[in-house]
């Protein structure tokens, strides 16, 4: 049986108490795709124009450090969503997102769902406070990094 997007996203946590107006909007901007082992899902720098939903592998946000190069500041994995920076300007990844297994996850285009948003304001004001939320677990992550790496240096 093929589930569809709209219950796919329904059953996810980031997504479970969405109305389903807005549920039904958000599925609009969806697509799947697949990552083998080692393929970036997007990379620092680089223009911010989607977000995933995990729903099998594991992916590595990473930062680079030119005397350490890239360093895993968290791993994502399945139920949980990766990309944030579709949604607030200048719209450039802050990190980079590299499959350490193969990935499946489903594609949700930031374009689309920022002119949603815009015509939906309570949609953007929902999408805003999950996001939020998640660019509040990346900078922990990276705090908890920087701690392990310039800790104590007695």
């Amino acid at each position: 049986m093929i589930e569809s997007f709209e219950r796919i996203l329904a059953d996810h946590p980031f997504f479970r108490d969405l109305r389903e107006p807005h549920l039904a909007i958000v599925t609009g901007c969806v697509s799947n795709v697949k990552f083998g082992a080692g393929e970036f899902l997007f990379r620092n720098g680089a223009p911010a124009d989607r977000f995933y939903v995990v729903r099998q592998g594991r992916v590595a946000v990473q930062a680079f450090a030119p005397a350490q190069g890239a360093i895993t500041i968290e791993t994502i994995e399945e139920g949980e969503v990766v990309g944030w920076s579709w949604l607030f300007p200048p719209y450039t990844a802050h990190f980079d997102a590299r499959a350490l297994t193969p990935v499946r996850a489903l594609s949700l285009d930031g374009a689309c769902l920022r002119a949603k948003c815009e015509e939906d304001p309570g949609l953007g004001y929902q999408l805003t406070k999950r996001f939020a939320q998640v660019v509040v677990q990346r900078l922990e992550a990276t705090r908890v990094q920087l701690l392990d790496l310039y800790g104590d240096a007695r």
